[in-house]
């Protein structure tokens, strides 16, 4: 392990270990532009691998009960707006923060699958409606518990306060980029 004084502002001392490879990339900056800035290295890199780790894993589970991410959401966000498992393609939209022709694909996939029905509403005529169908329902009870679950046990060999503590970091973290990035907060993405 090295300690250095990293100059990013202010002073930041820390272990660094020299076989880790996100470590031995923000040491080997520092060693070839001492001043890099690689307070970040750490974390971002982290949070990258994380995500790539987790989105082919989240793949292969949904590959294997011949689903897709796309569907999932679509399906999920149905089944947590409640019974009777409605919501118009403007809302669908926004709680997916897809644009409305991705959802407009999307809808037609599924319904093509007998998982959602379409209907017109009566309230505009350019409006329409989306309801789970009991076939949609079942999949989405089944994949909800396949990456749910999967999830958690991706994350068990943290113990239940570092999880908290994780949680709440991320929380923060995440807030006050989607604030300094002028991205408005939703909290449904990505989440069955």
């Amino acid at each position: 392990m090295a300690r250095l004084e990293l100059n990013v502002g202010v002073a930041v001392a820390r272990e660094w270990d020299e076989n880790d490879p996100v470590d031995a990339t923000a040491l080997a900056w520092l060693r070839e532009r001492p001043g890099t800035p690689v307070a970040g290295i750490g974390i971002v890199t982290r949070i990258w691998r994380l995500a790539k780790l987790m989105g082919e894993d989240r793949r292969r589970t949904l590959a294997a009960a011949e689903a897709d991410a796309a569907t999932l959401d679509l399906l999920s966000v149905l089944r947590r707006a409640g019974a009777p498992y409605r919501l118009t393609t403007r809302e669908l939209a926004e709680r997916t923060r897809v644009t409305a022709g991705a959802i407009s694909q999307r809808v037609a996939r599924a319904e093509q699958s007998g998982l959602v029905e379409r209907a017109r509403t009566s309230a505009s005529p350019r409006g329409v409606t989306v309801t789970l169908t009991p076939d949609g329902h079942e999949l989405v009870e089944e994949l909800v518990d396949r990456v749910l679950g999967r999830e958690a046990e991706l994350v068990d060999c943290l113990t239940a306060e570092q999880q908290e503590t994780l949680t709440e970091l991320l929380r923060v973290l995440l807030a006050e980029l989607e604030a300094r990035l002028g991205h408005p907060r939703h909290t449904q993405v990505g989440t069955p």
